[in-house]
């Protein structure tokens, strides 16, 4: 391989790597949840904050969270949290959000929807 074909290349992966470590979406931060049930007997609300990161939506102290904003808003997530599950979807726009959810707790089924504001 002559030098100034590995010298492109090497080039190229740096550029990309570095690229890929930038990578940020409009909708990274922090963002408080608020759950509100409508059917079902799970408590009557639920709030926390999460963090999205690169389009992926973690929480720090749920270990069964799973999370993704895409490059329109579409987002998906589910939790789980010992006998309860729950998944919903929804858009978030610049500062705010909103979407359905559904789960189970207790032995009983649920539904409702969810709001999110950014923080700061």
């Amino acid at each position: 391989m002559n030098k100034r074909l590995l010298a492109s290349v090497v080039g190229c992966a740096c550029l990309t790597l570095a690229t890929a470590v930038e990578a940020r979406t409009s909708y990274d931060g922090s963002w408080n949840l608020l759950f509100v049930t409508q059917r079902g007997s799970c408590d009557p609300t639920y709030s926390f904050t999460v963090n999205i990161n690169d389009g992926f939506v973690t929480h720090p102290n749920l270990v069964k969270f799973a999370g993704h904003v895409g490059r329109s808003g579409a987002v998906h997530a589910s939790v789980t949290v010992h006998d309860k599950y729950a998944a919903g979807s929804g858009r978030l726009t610049r500062d705010a959000g909103r979407g359905s959810w559904s789960g189970h707790a207790a032995g009983g089924r649920c539904s409702g929807y969810w709001t999110a504001q950014r923080n700061g």
